[in-house]
C-alpha cells in the first residue's frame, strides 16, 4: 500500500511517516512541498505517485493566531480539506483527515461522542469543523479522526513548553478550568496505523484515555520529568487569551471502541512513556 502524507513534517506528520514506513511505502510532503490550498499541483502530485491513501496532516493549528488570520485559517483548514476531499474521490482513494475536540463548546461535562453536535466557538474550530463537512459532501472513502491536546517529540507543543518554562524560571501558573486529554503522537500513529487498511470509514475520537485539566496535565509534567519548580492553578479569566477555549472536551473514543480497534492508553501513562524516552532530547 502507498500512502502520501501531507503535512508531514509536523509533530504527528514526522512521527506518523516513521512508523507507516516500516510497513507502507510512504510519501511525505511538508506544507511547502505541497501546498493543499494548491488543488492543481495537489492534483498532479496525486496522479504522478498514485497513493492508497492520502493522510492530511496539513493543517493551520494556532488557534490564537487563527482569530488574527481567518483568511489563512479557512483557506487551509476548509478549503484544502476540500480539495483534499474531491481528489481523493477522483481517484478512488482513501482519505484519512485529523480534526479537534475544540469543534464541541464544552458546556457538557461528560465526554463527547462522535454524534454529539458540534457547536464551535473559535475561528480554529469552526474552519476545521467546515472541513469537516467538506469532506464529508465531496468524498466516499475518509476517515475523519478527532483527537486533542496532541504532544510528541517534534514541533511545539504543550509538554515543551512547560518543561522550558520550569526550567528556566521555576515558577509557572496554568489554567485549572480547561479540561481535556492529552494525547501522545506515538498512540494516535498506531491508530491510525490499524485503521487505515480497513474500510470503517467513518468519523472517530481518537485521544488518549482519561481527562485532567491543564493545570493537572502540567503537575505530572513537573512530577514525571523530576523538574524543581512550582506550579500554581489559574483560571482561564486570569490568563485571557485571543480565541476562546472549550472549559471542556473530552472526547470518548466511541466507534473505535464499537469496533474493538481502540489502540489509546491512559493519558499518563503514555505521557510517562514520553518522557522518560525522550529526556535526554527534551
Amino acid at each position: 500500500m502507498k500512502i502520501l502524507i501531507t503535512g508531514a513534517t509536523g509533530q504527528l506528520g514526522k512521527d506518523l511517516t516513521l512508523i507507516l514506513k516500516k510497513y507502507y511505502t510512504v510519501y511525505p510532503y511538508s506544507s511547502k512541498d505541497l501546498n493543499i490550498t494548491d488543488y492543481k499541483f495537489f492534483e498532479k502530485e496525486v496522479a504522478k505517485v498514485k497513493p492508497d491513501v492520502v493522510v492530511n496532516c496539513a493543517a493551520y493549528t494556532n488557534v490564537d493566531g487563527c482569530e488574527r488570520e481567518v483568511e489563512k485559517a479557512y483557506s487551509v483548514n476548509s478549503i484544502g480539506a476540500k480539495n483534499c476531499a474531491i481528489i481523493a474521490n477522483k481517484f478512488q482513494i482513501k482519505l484519512l483527515h485529523i480534526s479537534t475536540d475544540y469543534i464541541f463548546n464544552g458546556e457538557i461535562k461528560t465526554p463527547f461522542k462522535e454524534d454529539d453536535t458540534p457547536n464551535p466557538v473559535s475561528i480554529y474550530a469552526k474552519s476545521k469543523l467546515a472541513g469537516e463537512i467538506n469532506i464529508i459532501n465531496h468524498c466516499n472513502n475518509f476517515f475523519i479522526l478527532r483527537t486533542a491536546g496532541v504532544y510528541g517529540i517534534y514541533g511545539n507543543n504543550f509538554v515543551k513548553t512547560i518543561l522550558k518554562i520550569a526550567k528556566e524560571r521555576g515558577f509557572l501558573k496554568v489554567v485549572n478550568d480547561q479540561i481535556t486529554t492529552p494525547t501522545y503522537t506515538i498512540d494516535l500513529c498506531n491508530q491510525i496505523l490499524k485503521l487505515v487498511d480497513t474500510e470503517y470509514y467513518g468519523i472517530y475520537h481518537a485521544s488518549n484515555e482519561g481527562e485532567c485539566s491543564w493545570y493537572e496535565f502540567a503537575k505530572a509534567i513537573i512530577k514525571y520529568s523530576g523538574i524543581n519548580a512550582t506550579i500554581e492553578p489559574c483560571t482561564t479569566a486570569e490568563f485571557p487569551r485571543p480565541a476562546h477555549r472549550p472549559k471542556y472536551s473530552v472526547l470518548e473514543n466511541f466507534n473505535l471502541k464499537l469496533l474493538n480497534l481502540n489502540e489509546f492508553r491512559q493519558w499518563d501513562v503514555s505521557l510517562k512513556e514520553f518522557l522518560n524516552r525522550f529526556k535526554e532530547e527534551l
